[in-house]
């Protein structure tokens, strides 16, 4: 029998902290009573964008972005202007070369009502997750009329 003693519990510590962090830390995700699914792979997770949506199709957002479709009838561009580069308002931002896995977050938060705007949480509500993967990919193909610290000022 081991003796009790204040090393024999700090070495029993140690290791108790270590197999809950490689615990915690463990790849293998199984739900309380359910059999694990199958593992994300490495080609699974390119296919998809940050948000967890599925690879978006730069001409099906192209077509989206000029159709006049949800609750609002109004296309995207009637407001950001052609291929997102030109708002009719200097208060809208420029869509233009945005990164798409922003557009995505900033959509789905728009969808979701957890960023608040009354124009574009009608016009993001009706989106599926294709939806907004397509037109976060067509504005990010779109030539860039951004600009940052980066390229300096103009």
């Amino acid at each position: 029998m081991m003796k009790i003693t204040t090393k024999n519990i700090r070495l029993l510590s140690a290791a108790a902290v270590t197999i809950l962090a490689l615990a915690a830390c463990s790849s293998e995700k199984k739900a309380e009573g359910a059999a694990a699914g199958p593992t994300e792979t490495q080609e699974d997770i390119i296919k998809t964008s940050s948000a967890g949506l599925p690879q978006g199709r730069i001409a099906e957002g192209e077509a989206l972005a000029k159709s006049q479709t949800g609750p609002t009838k109004q296309a995207c561009i009637e407001c950001h202007g052609m291929d997102g580069a030109a708002p009719t308002d200097p208060t809208y931002p420029v869509l233009a070369g945005q990164y798409a896995d922003y557009m995505a977050h900033s959509l789905v938060a728009y969808r979701e009502g957890q960023r608040k705007n009354a124009v574009m949480g009608g016009q993001a509500g009706h989106l599926n997750d294709q939806d907004i993967a397509d037109l976060s990919a067509y504005f990010a193909s779109r030539p860039a009329k951004l600009s940052n610290l980066s390229k300096g000022y103009e």
